[in-house]
């Protein structure tokens, strides 16, 4: 009889353990999906402002564009060359920006983890491949202001060497920042605060609160 007494008493036990971790499992699925959704607020008011700004500076990138062609001489050539390029360059930035913010409103918290960090994996590739793309505006920001009236025939040689070095050591950064921006930088302190600007930040610590709720329940599996 005892040991039936000891057997009930382990079951009613193992059953208040058991409803304990599922409640515990409960809460702490309810406080991460609040702290991921604070995150992903913060990218959405990001993104929000970014469109504004992006609206703005490509209002002004095509009303310079206007000018400059209802305006042309081939002494603009390097000008609107060089703005055209920076100009189709914010534009993929600017649909870059509607697309993160469509996908950060329309994260589902109802499904599963995994699925929940598929969504955030798809927002932080997205962020990736935008700032990748967004770097080789850099090297048109050093030829925007030259005129072929007087570049570079009516040049010193040293200004010529400088303006080509200028330009070449842009436009290696570029590449180098191009070729860098992949989901396997992610673990460098220095490629994280690259994006950051651009989100990456947001996504990056709703990624870590699931991660820790994977990990716990894992280990209570």
């Amino acid at each position: 009889m005892e040991n039936i007494e000891l057997i009930d008493i382990w079951k009613q036990q193992n059953a208040k353990i058991e409803k304990t971790l599922a409640i515990n499992q409960l809460l702490l699925k309810e406080v991460t999906h609040n702290k991921a959704k604070d995150s992903m607020r913060s990218l959405i008011k990001l993104k929000t402002t970014g469109i504004i700004a992006f609206i703005i500076y490509l209002t002004l990138l095509g009303y310079i564009l206007v000018y400059a062609f209802a305006n042309y001489s081939s002494a603009l050539n390097y000008f609107i060359i060089s703005i055209a390029a920076i100009t189709l360059i914010n534009i993929k930035g600017f649909t870059d920006y509607i697309k993160h913010l469509y996908l950060a409103n329309n994260i589902n918290y109802n499904g599963s983890i995994m699925e929940i960090q598929q969504q955030l994996y798809r927002i932080q590739l997205s962020i990736i491949n935008h700032s990748k793309i967004m770097c080789l505006q850099f090297p048109f920001f050093t030829t925007f202001y030259l005129s072929n009236t007087w570049f570079p025939q009516n040049m010193d040689a040293w200004y010529i060497i400088l303006q080509v070095v200028v330009t070449g050591s842009f436009a290696y950064l570029s590449y180098w920042l191009y070729k860098m921006n992949t989901p396997e930088n992610l673990n460098k302190k220095w490629f994280r605060n690259l994006i950051a600007g651009s989100g990456g930040k947001s996504v990056g610590k709703a990624l870590e609160f699931y991660k820790e709720m994977e990990a716990f329940e894992k280990e209570n599996a």
